[in-house]
């Protein structure tokens, strides 16, 4: 997140997270946060009127909570520029009664776990879905060239919806009948077979 409340950030599909962690290690990156399972809630009003304005509302929980308002996003080259504001709070469940009495509620679920790197002033992520497995780099434009390079990752399809786009479209192709985009709504999947989605 950079101070000016500007976020630019690019999407990599990488299956095998394993090989990006060998380039990590290699070119020099530091470990910023060890693996840590999250839990995020996207928010809407009834209406769905956030989600259609490309709005993010979301509470994420993990070893901390934090409360993330996101615009709607602009994509270059698929980089990702947004305006993200994100603060931290102290009670989750207060939290959500806050949002709800507010008109907001949940609309959606997501899962994920995320390890944290940096290099060359990046910030490098490596989530784990229930549908798959992607890398993400944020920074200024430049620097994030310069690190998809430095770890070989150029050829790696860019992403540039969300991960609640990615899952709606995943959803839609093997026809599950699930509101959240859970591990165990994933069981009896074939990542292997989501990965030939992308």
């Amino acid at each position: 997140m950079n101070d000016d409340l500007h976020e630019v950030e690019v999407k990599l599909h990488t299956p095998d997270l394993a090989a990006v962690q060998r380039a990590l290690a290699a070119a020099g990156a530091t470990l910023v946060k060890p693996r840590v399972f999250e839990r995020n809630a996207r928010y809407d009003s009834a209406d769905g009127a956030l989600t259609a304005a490309g709005i993010v509302l979301r509470l994420r929980r993990d070893e901390a909570v934090k409360l993330t308002y996101k615009a709607d996003a602009s994509v270059e080259r698929g980089i990702v520029s947004r305006f993200e504001a994100e603060v931290e709070v102290g009670d989750c469940a207060m939290m959500d009664v806050i949002l709800k009495r507010l008109g907001y509620e949940v609309a959606l679920v997501y899962e994920k776990y995320r390890t944290t790197y940096e290099l060359q002033r990046a910030e490098i992520v490596l989530d784990e879905l229930p549908f798959g497995n992607f890398t993400e780099i944020e920074g200024d434009a430049a620097t994030i060239e310069r690190v998809v390079a430095a770890l070989g990752l150029g050829a790696c399809r860019r992403m540039a919806g969300s991960y609640v786009d990615i899952f709606w479209d995943v959803k839609a192709r093997l026809g599950l009948d699930v509101r959240d985009c859970a591990f165990a709504a994933f069981a009896a999947v074939v990542v292997d077979s989501v990965d030939s989605f992308f």
